[in-house]
């Protein structure tokens, strides 16, 4: 009697229970509204301030001290003016919903001290970065747009090889794997695939969020692949292989990078579109600033914003590409589809398995978990000779 893929897929994820299923359709559905809802926050933001004039002062206080001073003054305070502006929010969508819904244990006052400590960092951050795309403004006049596209490439690259090493510490407790059968059968899987054996890592993921997940992070001698206690400890052996492996196919097909270059062609149209846009928003919403002025930056980033949301599915398909990629190599190396398929039907729970096929295009980064644990039995299917769950 031949395996039966479409049932196999099938008993999986109707194994959840009715009642599963209806709960993660609900909060993935919710989170797709969440996008909408946060773009209208994050333009109303935008228009306070302009229309508020919140700079006025800063920009005061910096004239006649140079135009990178300046534009790192203002840019800094823009963005924390978003953060405490938006921060109403951000306590609904990234705190009371997820509790509510099961997906996160945090404390509040642990979120607001992460929130203060990512406001500043970030702040920074994209301060430090303004001041370059103002000085490309000034520079390169209106081809701007296409060697800020580059700078963004390269600030990209540079934070994906120090955020392992200086920001994820300051959120996260990193550490090797533990001693035991766990780490002796990842560190031949890491040797197998070329991965430096002190490249994984357990992290304290439960810290922020109850979802069963691993990353991959950082590029060069930085790169890790780092699995939340959360899936480490609520996992099987042959679970933990599983998803490792997908995540050593991440590292091994250098998905980072090709992220990278990606990034880079949508900041250059965004930012194209920007300038062509620039001087209608800012009439619209009460600006009298230039584009090449930091006083206009509320205008930029709203603009980009509403942009960035007609880009994102473009950037999910290529996501669930890859993806898709990472779960073939798990079952060319690994070989454990039930254990995938398990692990898979996991993540169910924030991310709904069965969504229609326009909802799927739209806003899943992934493809959905019905597709996946599909995938994973149809190699069953053609491999008889994987290995069964344990």
């Amino acid at each position: 009697m031949s395996f039966d893929a479409q049932a196999a897929t099938a008993a999986y994820i109707d194994a959840l229970g009715t009642a599963a299923l209806t709960q993660a359709q609900a909060y993935t559905q919710g989170s797709h509204w969440l996008i909408l809802w946060g773009l209208v926050v994050s333009v109303l933001a935008s228009i306070i301030i302009v229309r508020g004039n919140l700079l006025a002062r800063l920009d005061a206080w910096m004239q006649g001290k140079g135009p990178k001073r300046r534009a790192f003054v203002l840019s800094a305070g823009t963005f924390v003016l978003m953060s405490l502006l938006t921060l109403p929010w951000d306590l609904y969508a990234g705190w009371w919903r997820e509790r509510s819904y099961g997906r996160s244990s945090q404390p509040i006052g642990d979120f607001l001290g992460q929130g203060t400590l990512s406001m500043l960092i970030s702040s920074l951050i994209a301060a430090l970065f303004f001041v370059g795309v103002y000085a490309l403004m000034r520079r390169a006049g209106r081809l701007w747009w296409a060697w800020s596209a580059a700078l963004a490439a390269v600030s990209v690259a540079f934070l994906l090889l120090v955020s392992p090493v200086v920001i994820e510490p300051l959120f996260n407790d990193y550490k090797p794997v533990p001693q035991g059968e766990v780490r002796d059968a990842l560190l031949v899987m890491a040797e197998r695939a070329g991965v430096p054996a002190d490249r994984i890592f357990v992290f304290d993921g439960s810290r922020q969020s109850n979802n069963f997940t691993a990353n991959v992070s950082g590029v060069g001698g930085s790169a890790r692949i780092a699995i939340s206690d959360v899936a480490f400890k609520g996992a099987s052996l042959d679970e933990v292989k599983a998803v490792t492996g997908h995540e050593i196919g991440h590292y091994v097909w250098g998905h980072v990078w090709r992220s990278v270059g990606i990034l880079s062609l949508v900041a250059a149209v965004l930012f194209f579109l920007t300038d062509r846009l620039f001087p209608i928003a800012a009439r619209t919403i009460g600006s009298s600033a230039d584009i090449a002025d930091p006083l206009g930056l509320p205008v930029l980033l709203m603009l980009v914003s509403m942009l960035g949301v007609f880009a994102q599915p473009v950037l999910n398909a290529l996501s669930r590409s890859s993806e898709a990629d990472a779960d073939r190599y798990s079952l060319q190396t690994v070989n454990l589809p039930d254990a995938l398929a398990t692990a898979l039907v996991k993540t169910a729970e924030y991310r709904y398995p069965r969504p229609g096929v326009v909802e799927e295009v739209l806003f899943y980064s992934h493809p959905s978990v019905e597709k996946r644990v599909r995938t994973a039995m149809e190699w069953k299917a053609a491999n008889p000779t994987a290995i069964p769950a344990r």
